[in-house]
């Protein structure tokens, strides 16, 4: 029985190199890059999009403690409920949106004001 297969050593070429004939004579020159120069475009500033205040509430929940962010200004429902499941995923507990507030379960504060500053909110944390 002869050995039918294929060596993977890079010994023996497959055959010939397609690229081999190529040359870049006749071709304009590329561009000339230069180490030292800036960059293009510098990335952009996260635009500040006001104050939300983050407040931790008990009053009548039964005892329970609520994380509430309040004072959104010029976001619709839509976008509120985006940030909620973002701050419902990363504390790893529920929330809903009542009443233009977002309202997560547990006391939150810090990771809730780090998602709402990657958003570009400016988050001011008040005791409650």
């Amino acid at each position: 029985m002869s050995n039918k297969r294929i060596p993977t050593d890079g010994g023996a070429g497959l055959g010939q190199n397609p690229f081999a004939a190529l040359s870049s004579d006749g071709l304009p020159p590329g561009p000339v890059v230069d180490p030292n120069a800036a960059p293009l475009a510098e990335p952009p500033k996260k635009k500040n999009r006001g104050r939300v205040d983050i407040i931790r509430s008990k009053a009548g929940r039964g005892g329970k403690t609520v994380t509430v962010v309040t004072g959104f200004v010029g976001i619709g429902l839509p976008e509120k409920e985006k940030l909620a499941k973002a701050m419902q995923q990363a504390c790893g507990t529920g929330g809903t949106v009542k009443e233009g507030r977002i309202e997560i379960q547990g006391d939150q504060r810090p990771e809730v004001a780090r998602i709402l500053a990657e958003a570009g909110f400016r988050p001011v944390m008040a005791g409650g």
